[in-house]
């Protein structure tokens, strides 16, 4: 504690400026903060374009009500995203804990309804077993679908040794490997925007660069409470977002 108030004594503040020179400021950095956002933006949409490796093995995966199939993952959806975390003996926390980096991202995986409202699916996979992988969800309140890596799955797909997220496309009879990101761009998943930044559907949103053909709708009309994505398309929300569109120019 003491160690932690001579640091906070040591800190070298910013300057401390008027409201005029602090907006300023912001102003100025809000410019290379856009920019950073449209880089974002175009790397996703060259993401979208990258050649797909087609999926030739079968894999079998234990889940809770069985074995399961790689396309069985997919959960009747056409894309699917596979974490890798590190649960399983000689992890660092074992038996009671999940490795803490994987933890740390699993907790902040948003609510997996939205994700689901624009045909994906997210799920984690171990090489613990399923009674320990419901113990430790129950424990640490997760909620994603957790399955039991049972062959080469980890080592065919880069993640045998380090964590790693790696994201499927179903079409037709067909399974396709479309993109992996792992080491600290891993750091960024857990949003549901990132998450579809990172599948070659985007966003499904009509403001991006995609290619000809795929899936988009209108920017915020698809959004709904996680609660009720079942029911029908409320017409009030289309009329406060197209009134959002027209005066504050939300277009991206």
């Amino acid at each position: 504690m003491e160690k932690n108030k001579e640091t906070r004594s040591n800190m070298k503040m910013p300057p401390i400026v008027s409201l005029q020179e602090w907006e300023a400021a912001r102003q100025k950095l809000l410019i290379k903060e856009k920019e950073l956002t449209y880089a974002r933006d175009a790397m996703a949409a060259e993401r979208r374009r990258m050649p797909w490796l087609a999926i030739e093995k079968k894999y079998e995966f234990d889940g809770p009500k069985g074995k399961k199939s790689l396309l069985d993952l997919f959960e009747g959806r056409r894309q699917l995203i596979v974490y890798r975390a590190f649960f399983e003996p000689g992890v660092f926390g074992w038996p009671d804990h999940a490795c803490r980096g994987c933890s740390l991202g699993a907790d902040q995986v948003g609510h997996l309804a939205h994700l689901n409202a624009r045909d994906t699916t997210l799920v984690y996979a171990s090489l613990a077993p399923q009674a320990d992988i419901a113990r430790l969800k129950k424990r640490m309140g997760w909620a994603m679908p957790w399955y039991t890596i049972t062959d080469s799955f980890d080592a065919d797909f880069g993640v045998d040794e380090w964590h790693g997220t790696n994201v499927f496309f179903h079409h037709e009879d067909r399974i396709f490997r479309t993109y992996f990101i792992n080491n600290r761009g891993d750091e960024a998943m857990g949003s549901t925007w990132n998450y579809l930044d990172a599948t070659p559907l985007g966003r499904q949103e009509k403001w991006e660069d995609s290619p000809e053909g795929y899936p988009q709708t209108s920017p915020y009309k698809w959004w709904n409470w996680h609660d009720e994505y079942a029911a029908s398309s409320d017409p009030k929300w289309t009329k406060v977002v197209d009134q959002a569109l027209e005066e504050l120019n939300l277009d991206k």
